[in-house]
């Protein structure tokens, strides 16, 4: 609180009011300074500050990746696909702990906050990620999440990201749809669909795992939309060349009425909006997707 050895000139009462006032109130706002950084150090606050800082920088170098919204047991799962095909991603989930579980569960990177929030989708570095992927089982807090990365998306002014999310219900699956995701999947109807293919065929039960969904297999299948410009439009599928010119397989073909033909002879015409149900390797399904 020293203001130095007495006064060099003569100073008004006035004058050494203020002086005792700016020795009390420099003195108060060193002593509050020093109280929060003692309370910050007890609490741990300084480390996790740290801690998220270094997390951030490193967040903020990736490219081409997947923010995944919320923990559970759908997480979990879909984080060792996505490290098994060295696809990076980041979690996002508002627990106190997700620290433990991003060590527990190897999440290399993770966000705490609620994913729908600004600062969250900010923090993802969403700007640069590829798509989303929100796995609540809530659904209020799915719809938050594709509204808020649609709305940012329109700020950002970019292409529509890819937004995957769950549900349970008919209902719920139309709403998510509506709001804007790509994709919206019933775990509860797929584990249905699965568990009836294996009842009526058991010998056939790991042929997708093998052939489509394993990231060790170079076949690739896919569906491509055809639109009313694309150059195969109203020709028939033998006039197509699709396996001379891109060394790609149609095996279905899903119409727009809804009839699917597996297995399509070449007679076949292909209309717009027909659904083409293509195999190949991951190289050669990009150039005929492109070109179709």
């Amino acid at each position: 609180t020293t203001v130095g050895f007495g006064e060099i000139r003569p100073i008004s009462p006035t004058g050494r009011l203020f002086t005792i006032f700016l020795i009390i109130a420099g003195f108060a706002i060193f002593s509050y300074a020093v109280g929060i950084l003692v309370d910050v150090i007890n609490k741990g606050r300084l480390i996790a500050l740290f801690k998220e800082n270094r997390m951030l920088y490193k967040i903020a170098r990736l490219k081409n990746h997947i923010v995944v919204c919320y923990h559970n047991e759908y997480t979990i799962e879909l984080t060792k696909e996505l490290r098994g095909a060295h696809i990076p991603f980041v979690v996002i989930d508002p627990r106190d702990d997700i620290e433990e579980i991003a060590k527990k569960y190897k999440y290399p990177f993770y966000v705490k906050g609620e994913p729908h929030t600004l600062l969250a989708i900010k923090k993802a570095h969403l700007s640069s990620a590829k798509g989303v992927i929100t796995l609540s089982k809530n659904v209020p807090d799915n719809i938050a999440v594709i509204s808020s990365v649609r709305l940012y998306e329109k700020d950002l002014k970019r292409h529509p990201y890819y937004v995957l999310s769950v549900a349970n219900t008919d209902e719920e699956i139309e709403k998510l749809l509506r709001l804007g995701a790509n994709e919206v999947l019933s775990p509860t109807k797929l584990i249905a669909k699965r568990m009836t293919a294996i009842t009526v065929d058991p010998d056939v039960k790991n042929i997708l795992e093998e052939f489509v969904y394993s990231v060790d297999t170079p076949l690739d299948l896919e569906e491509v939309t055809v639109s009313k410009k694309s150059w195969i439009a109203y020709k028939k599928l033998k006039e197509a060349h699709l396996r001379e010119l891109f060394n790609v397989t149609v095996v279905g073909i899903k119409e727009e009425s809804g009839k699917f033909i597996p297995i399509p002879k070449g007679n076949v015409t292909i209309k717009p909006g027909d659904v083409l149900l293509i195999i190949g390797t991951a190289r050669d399904m990009k150039k005929a997707r492109k070109i179709i």
